[in-house]
C-alpha cells in the first residue's frame, strides 16, 4: 500500500485573483517576499504539485504548502505577512501602494525629487506615515548613485578573461592587480588637530596647506593579497617601466606573470611593449574601459585612502611616502585576499537587468 501524506489543497483562481497575482508578482514595488509568494501561487493554481513548484521556484515544499493552504482560507489577503501586536493600522493598502507608485513614477513640481514634506501634501498623509512607507520598502528618494557603462567593443570578451583569471587562476602562474593611485596630496592642517574626547569626535580645520604630490604603484596579488608597492613623484611610462622591473625582480623566475591592468596610456607606449617582448613571462589583461571595478587592487587602493590617507596630517610629501610604506608594510603582515565571488555570466546577466530597466525607462 502506498504511502498515505498530507491531502493538497487545491487552488482555484478567479480571473481577477490571478490578474492581480500576475501584477503582485512583476511591479517592480512589490518586496520580493510577497513576489515569490504570488509565483508560488500562480504555479499552484495550474495544477503543479508542492513538490513541482518548489523545484521550478528554488524553494522548500513545505512553504509551498503554507501559502498554498493560507491562500485557499484566506485568498489574497492570506499572502500578506501577518499583523504584530499593536495598534490598527490607519492607513490602507492602496495609499501606501499610491505613495510607492508617485514616489517611483512621478516628481514633484518644481523639484527633481520627493521629500516627505511634499509627499505628504500630495497624498494627505503625514510626514512620519511617509517615512515609514519609504523605510519599509527601502526608498530613498534624497539619494543617487552613479554608473557608467563602458562602451568597449570587446567587453564581453575581457571581461570573461578577467574573471577566469580570478576563479580559475593558471598554474604555475601568479595574477597581480596592477595600478597607480596618482595625486596622493600631502595635507597639513592650517590648525592642529583637536583629539577626541568623551562625548566629543576629533576637530579639524576645514581648510589645509599642501605640501606636494605622490604617486604609489601597487600590484595585488590576487591569492594571498600581499602587495607590491613602489612610490614616484612623477606618473609617466617610466615609472611603470621601474615598477614592472620590481615586480620581475620580486616574483620568482618559474612562475608567468598575469597582470590585470587598466586602459591608461602609461601602460601601453613603445616603451613598455619593448619590455614585455623581453620579458615574454609577463601576459597584460587590461579592464575594459570604465570598468575600474573589475580590478581588484581598486579596493585595497580604497582601504589604503580610508585608513591611513584621508584623515592623515602630512607636512611634507616626504612624511606621506613614509606613512604609506609603513601602512604597506603592516598589510604585507597579515595579507587578506579579496574573494571573487561573481562568474562572468552573473555579471553580464546583471548588466543586462540595467540596460533593460534603461531601455523601459522611455528616456
Amino acid at each position: 500500500m502506498g504511502r498515505m501524506g498530507r491531502p493538497t489543497v487545491d487552488v482555484v483562481l478567479t480571473d481577477d485573483e490571478r490578474e492581480t497575482l500576475q501584477r503582485w508578482a512583476k511591479r517592480r514595488t512589490s518586496s520580493q517576499a510577497l513576489a515569490l509568494r504570488c509565483r508560488i501561487v500562480l504555479a499552484c493554481g495550474d495544477g503543479a504539485s508542492n513538490t513541482q513548484v518548489g523545484k521550478e521556484l528554488g524553494v522548500h515544499p513545505v512553504t509551498v504548502a503554507k501559502w498554498r493552504k493560507r491562500f485557499a482560507a484566506d485568498r489574497l489577503e492570506g499572502l500578506v505577512d501577518e499583523p504584530r501586536p499593536g495598534a490598527l493600522r490607519t492607513v490602507s493598502d492602496e495609499r501606501v501602494e499610491d505613495v510607492i507608485v508617485k514616489t517611483l513614477e512621478s516628481t514633484p513640481a518644481g523639484a527633481t525629487h520627493w521629500s516627505t514634506r511634499s509627499m505628504a501634501k500630495a497624498t494627505g498623509l503625514s510626514q512620519s506615515t511617509v517615512s515609514r512607507i519609504w523605510r519599509t520598502f527601502g526608498l530613498k528618494p534624497h539619494m543617487v548613485d552613479t554608473f557608467k557603462l563602458s562602451t568597449d567593443p570587446q567587453f564581453i570578451d575581457k571581461v570573461r578573461d578577467i574573471v577566469g583569471l580570478y576563479l580559475a587562476p593558471p598554474e604555475h602562474a601568479l595574477v597581480l592587480c596592477v595600478d597607480e593611485k596618482s595625486q596622493i596630496q600631502a595635507l597639513d592642517r592650517s590648525a592642529p588637530v583637536l583629539p577626541m574626547m568623551p562625548g566629543m569626535p576629533e576637530r579639524r580645520t576645514h581648510d589645509y596647506l599642501r605640501g606636494g604630490t605622490t604617486t604609489l604603484f601597487a600590484a595585488l596579488n590576487v591569492a594571498t593579497g600581499e602587495v607590491i608597492g613602489q612610490l614616484h613623484r612623477r606618473h609617466r611610462a617610466a615609472e611603470f617601466k621601474k615598477f614592472l622591473a620590481r615586480i620581475d625582480k620580486e616574483v620568482p623566475e618559474g612562475l608567468e606573470v598575469h597582470l590585470i591592468c587598466d586602459n591608461y596610456a602609461t601602460h601601453k607606449t613603445p616603451a613598455i611593449q619593448r619590455w614585455l617582448a623581453a620579458h615574454p613571462r609577463f601576459h597584460m589583461h587590461f579592464t575594459p574601459t570604465y570598468s575600474s571595478w573589475l580590478n581588484q587592487v581598486e579596493r585595497w587602493f580604497g582601504l589604503l585612502t580610508e585608513r591611513q590617507i584621508r584623515r592623515g596630517v602630512h607636512k611634507s610629501v616626504q612624511t606621506l611616502e613614509r606613512d604609506i610604506r609603513a601602512w604597506i608594510k603592516l598589510w604585507n603582515e597579515d595579507p587578506r585576499p579579496f574573494t571573487w565571488v561573481k562568474s562572468a555570466d552573473e555579471i553580464l546577466e546583471r548588466l543586462t537587468g540595467y540596460l533593460q530597466r534603461i531601455k523601459d525607462s522611455g528616456h
